[in-house]
């Protein structure tokens, strides 16, 4: 396995694309890890107007900006992506739930 390259240590742009690659992946794992929570919930849920809690969404969304600043992150890109996530994770989770309900 090779060392993981802080930016300031990459001098080229293979240099800077491979460390890109080596976030992407572990980005993936974790988005892998998340789905199976989601699914999860999913289970646990009885009807689909339980995957929209707009209270837990905003309180969730508060959390990821203001680590966001602890991380020298943009807040609003941070936002932009996990407003974008839970959207996804909310449709998904409505389709679980109404299919099991059709079954």
């Amino acid at each position: 396995m090779t060392a993981v390259k802080l930016p300031a240590d990459c001098h080229s742009k293979d240099d800077v694309r491979a460390e890109i690659d080596r976030v992407d992946q572990a980005l993936l794992n974790l988005f892998a890890e998340r789905h199976r929570y989601v699914t999860r919930m999913a289970e646990i849920k009885t009807d689909p107007h339980e995957a929209r809690d707009p209270a837990r969404i905003e309180a969730v969304i508060a959390r990821v900006r203001e680590r966001s600043l602890g991380l020298d992150l943009d807040e609003d890109q941070a936002e932009l992506v996990w407003r974008t996530l839970i959207d996804w994770n909310i449709n998904y989770e409505k389709g679980i739930i109404a299919a099991r309900r059709r079954s």
